[in-house]
């Protein structure tokens, strides 16, 4: 499976997220490292295999083998942390947030790529996933890094359209048809 096929079928009612796609799939303000691992991390964020074999098919070889791993590990990491500090976030009880985590967290310090490049992969699993707090520290490290606002942008919209084709991937393998037709 391509990008370039499942674009093709994508229903008529998500012709804006095939437009989408061809655009971001050619996004020229990120680098090719950057967004090719936003892409790879943003479809492992969002879980659908046919989606993650696609993005893996056309942007897995612009990525050398550690960039790569960087990707699936930004993914892994963020999937854990999100839900950890998104609980944080949303808890009542602020005395949480003074215990420490006791989770391992050391690819964040290593992750074998630039570090732009994984706060930059991990902010866009992080919006994918809905947390605040991630999100908020993502950004705050980005622009201290120097990254653009249209940089951060425009790997948010990779991660949107990336989440909104696996909805519609997954709402069209469903047997969806009208109600009428279903009695």
């Amino acid at each position: 499976m391509t990008l370039h096929n499942l674009r093709d079928r994508l229903p008529d009612y998500a012709k804006d997220l095939r437009l989408n796609l061809g655009t971001l799939a050619g996004e020229g303000i990120l680098t090719d490292s950057q967004k090719a691992g936003t892409f790879i991390a943003s479809a492992i964020a969002c879980r659908n295999p046919e989606l993650i074999e696609a993005v893996n098919a056309e942007f897995g070889a612009r990525l050398e083998p550690a960039a790569f791993t960087a990707a699936k590990a930004a993914a892994a990491i963020m999937a854990m942390n999100n839900v950890y500090y998104r609980f944080l976030h949303l808890v009542e009880d602020e005395s949480y947030a003074k215990l420490r985590a006791n989770l391992r967290m050391n690819v964040l310090a290593n992750p074998g790529v630039p570090r732009a490049d994984f706060e930059l992969w991990s902010l866009a699993v992080s919006a994918i996933n809905g947390c605040g707090k991630c999100i908020g520290a993502h950004e705050r490290v980005l622009r201290e890094a120097g990254v653009t606002a249209e940089q951060i942008q425009a790997a948010v919209r990779i991660a949107a359209v990336v989440h909104a084709v696996a909805v519609t991937i997954e709402a069209e393998a469903v047997a969806t048809r009208p109600l009428a037709a279903a009695a």
